[in-house]
C-alpha cells in the first residue's frame, strides 16, 4: 500500500508501521479533525483494534466505523478542540470538546495504546449535551 502525505509525499505501508507514538496519534488527532475516517482507519487503526466505550465493547475496522456513525449522528461535524494531549510510551491520552449546533461535548477524555504504527485499544469517554 502507498500512502501520499499531506506535504505530498509518500509512505509505503512498512514505513507506517515504524511510526512513534507521537507521529501516529498526531495523524490520528489530524485526520479525525478533518473528519477523514476512512483515511484515518487505513493509517493508524489496527484491524484487530479494541475500543471499550459505554455502549460496549466494539472490535476492528467494524467497531470503529460504528462508534464513529454514533457519534456522528450526536455531533454531526463538529469541530473538536483538543484541550490535553499525552503520551508516554505506547500510550496516549486525550481530553476534548466540541461542539455543533444541537449539541455539545465538555468531557471528552480517549485513551489510547499505540504499538507498531497501530493504534491497538482504545478507551472514549464523553457526555453530550443539549445546546
Amino acid at each position: 500500500m502507498v500512502i501520499v502525505t499531506p506535504g505530498g509525499g509518500v509512505l509505503m505501508e512498512d514505513d507506517l508501521r515504524k511510526r512513534s507514538t507521537e507521529e501516529v496519534f498526531a495523524d490520528h488527532l489530524r485526520l479525525a479533525g478533518e473528519h477523514r475516517l476512512e483515511d484515518d482507519i487505513a493509517r493508524n487503526v489496527a484491524p484487530d483494534c479494541v475500543v471499550l466505550e459505554r455502549r460496549g465493547v466494539f472490535r476492528g475496522h467494524d467497531g470503529v466505523c460504528a462508534l464513529a456513525r454514533l457519534l456522528a449522528e450526536e455531533l454531526s461535524d463538529a469541530p473538536y478542540t483538543y484541550t490535553t494531549e499525552l503520551v508516554d510510551g505506547r500510550l496516549a491520552f486525550l481530553e476534548w470538546t466540541a461542539e455543533s449546533d444541537h449539541a455539545r461535548v465538555r468531557d471528552g477524555a480517549d485513551s489510547f495504546v499505540i504499538e507498531n504504527g497501530w493504534i491497538v485499544a482504545q478507551t472514549i469517554h464523553y457526555t453530550v449535551e443539549p445546546t
